[in-house]
């Protein structure tokens, strides 16, 4: 077998391009936002301190743990996007449990502030964009802000999740690839 014959190509490593996909740079957002609030809303030493700033981080870092993991193992992908998935509905459930405790209102859908930040949201997916808005909004606008991107956030992971399985469903995984590179490199 002549090294003119191998195909290395069947482990393209592609994982690192989690960075430009538009739902790593609103889960981004959503950790940045969260950081700041529960470090300003909260009293130190709570533990949702920590649990709302872990759930947005993880929301945030298994995008790029699966996408990288991704390039050898699709089903691990797939469970680390759902782990994202998972973990920033976690985080909606406490920024509602936030607003619902103190008599804050999670503005509804056509409430004409909601409006005006979904607006907003779909036109700006970098962290710094909203790192200055925030510091002067008060703990029920900055909630608002972050449900929102966090409603944004859904439908992209889940439609990621979704072609990730198309992907392994079409073209399956590792060991489909190894084999038919082996079976080229040999000829057959």
């Amino acid at each position: 077998m002549s090294d003119n014959n191998q195909d290395s190509s069947f482990i393209p490593l592609t994982g690192n391009r989690y960075e430009r996909l538009k739902v790593y740079k609103i889960a981004n957002c959503i950790y940045a936002i969260t950081y700041f609030f529960a470090n300003k809303f909260f009293v130190k030493g709570d533990r949702t301190i920590d649990q709302m700033i872990q759930a947005a981080r993880s929301g945030k870092q298994n995008i790029a743990e699966g996408s990288v993991d991704g390039d050898t193992s699709k089903e691990m992908q797939i469970k680390l996007l759902n782990t994202a998935r998972g973990s920033i509905h976690e985080l909606k459930a406490d920024y509602e449990d936030y607003l619902l405790t103190r008599g804050l209102e999670h503005w509804s859908a056509t409430d004409p502030r909601s409006l005006q930040t979904k607006k907003y949201c779909l036109k700006h997916s970098d962290a710094k964009d909203y790192q200055e808005a925030i510091l002067t909004r008060s703990d029920e606008t900055i909630a608002n802000i972050a449900l929102t991107l966090i409603h944004q956030y859904f439908p992209m992971i889940e439609g990621l999740i979704e072609r990730k399985k198309k992907e392994f469903i079409e073209n399956g995984g590792i060991k489909e690839e190894m084999s038919s590179a082996r079976r080229r490199a040999r000829g057959y």
